[in-house]
């Protein structure tokens, strides 16, 4: 219970940041391409945090490791809502990337070595959806009557009861050696011998380059969409800002609904892993064409939510089929080079997305979603190939 509440604060965390980007940059007086430095920074500590999981969980134990990924994101948000200068701004979100990453890695670990651990992990994976359809209004209804400051206060303060509880809660040592199954953006185990020239195996095999570029991809869009859908809708759908942040909400209600449900109505009819990525790409393309199209707010926001719940299954199913990509020994490698792929482009493309933005406008940011749709459809068909036939997963 307590892991999926630290997912659900995570998720309000990523659901509210893309809400709060239109404040921060009048507040500091900066465009989009320069805002967007910060999903550089973010995810350079999420990285780091994933690269010293092991040695954290070794060193100090899950207890311990808990409280410090927690103690991490509260001293990180309570420096954001002191309104630091610009580049301390900049600055603070290593430390805000290392919090998470150390929290979404642990917990990772940690429910990867108990008895039912797929369900538990694709639980948590859904509890992730649920706080970040939260934060949106969250943040959205704050901002209405305070600074974006506050919000990052309420955060810190939120995030204060749950360190409480992982040093009250969690045991120090895990109950077994960690297994090898991740969510979102969390890495694997620890370093087993050998680990280094798994790595470089890892990254000379074609099936794990494609499954990383398509995760890269797939990231990208959906936190593209994520960041900017708020800032697309207010200015260039005409949409009020509170309606914006609902819209925005629904993405990420779609997201989940996605995560609950697909797989198992695929399953019901009898519809292979790849048939179901299939169907759920053509329909990412086709509601990312009429969220771009459509002639009216209403349609665009509708669009949104019918675009998260066909994004849904495709993260979670990815990773799914990332050990049919490689030999068995390289699988649990081929996993984290997975999640390094969607780390990049859940960086990389959402700044592209704002520098696009700023250049030419942020109508742009539709388009662009459609451009990324299709390149994930061009990317899935040699996945596709190198996959066995099989039912879809039941997620």
């Amino acid at each position: 219970m307590l892991a999926y509440a630290a997912f659900v604060f995570i998720g309000v965390s990523l659901g509210a940041g893309g809400v709060l980007l239109l404040a921060q940059m009048n507040d500091y007086g900066v465009d989009r391409a320069t805002i967007g430095i910060t999903f550089f920074t973010g995810s350079a500590g999420f990285v780091l945090a994933s690269l010293s999981n092991g040695l954290l969980i070794h060193r100090l134990g899950v207890r311990i490791s808990l409280a410090v990924g927690g103690g991490a994101y509260v001293l990180a948000s309570l420096c954001l809502a002191a309104r630091p200068p610009f580049a301390a701004f900049v600055a603070v979100q290593l430390l805000t990337g290392y919090g998470t990453g150390v929290l979404e890695s642990v917990l990772n670990t940690y429910l990867a070595t108990l008895p039912n651990a797929t369900t538990l992990l694709n639980r948590l994976h859904a509890f992730f959806g649920v706080g970040a359809l939260i934060g949106p209004a969250f943040a959205a209804w704050m901002a209405g009557f305070a600074p974006w400051t506050v919000v990052m206060l309420v955060l810190a303060v939120a995030g204060v009861p749950l360190v409480t509880g992982f040093l009250l809660a969690y045991p120090r040592a895990l109950p077994a050696e960690p297994g090898s199954k991740s969510v979102e953006h969390g890495t694997v185990g620890g370093d087993a011998p050998g680990s280094a020239r798994h790595l470089f195996a890892a990254l000379r095999d074609p099936g794990v380059l494609c499954g990383a570029a398509m995760l890269l991809v797939y990231v990208g869009l959906e936190l593209g969409v994520g960041n900017w859908g708020f800032s697309y809708l207010v200015q260039a759908r005409g949409l009020s800002r509170t309606l914006a942040g609902y819209s925005v909400s629904g993405f990420w209600l779609g997201l989940t609904a996605g995560r609950f449900l697909i797989s198992p109505i695929a399953n019901r009819v009898g519809t292979s892993t790849g048939g179901m990525m299939s169907a759920c790409l053509a329909g990412i393309t086709a509601t990312a064409t009429l969220g771009w199209l459509s002639p009216t707010a209403t349609a665009t926001s509708a669009a949104l939510v019918a675009l998260g719940f066909f994004l849904g299954p495709v993260f979670p199913t990815t990773m799914a089929v990332a050990p049919q990509l490689t030999t068995p020994e390289l699988a649990p490698t081929a996993i984290g080079v997975l999640n390094a792929g969607s780390t990049i482009g859940g960086a990389a493309l959402p700044w592209v997305a704002g520098a696009i933005a700023q250049a030419t406008g942020i109508w742009t940011l539709m388009p662009y979603t459609v451009a990324l749709a299709v390149v994930q459809i061009a990317v899935w068909r040699p996945l596709a190939a190198r996959i066995r036939v099989a039912p879809a997963l039941n997620w």
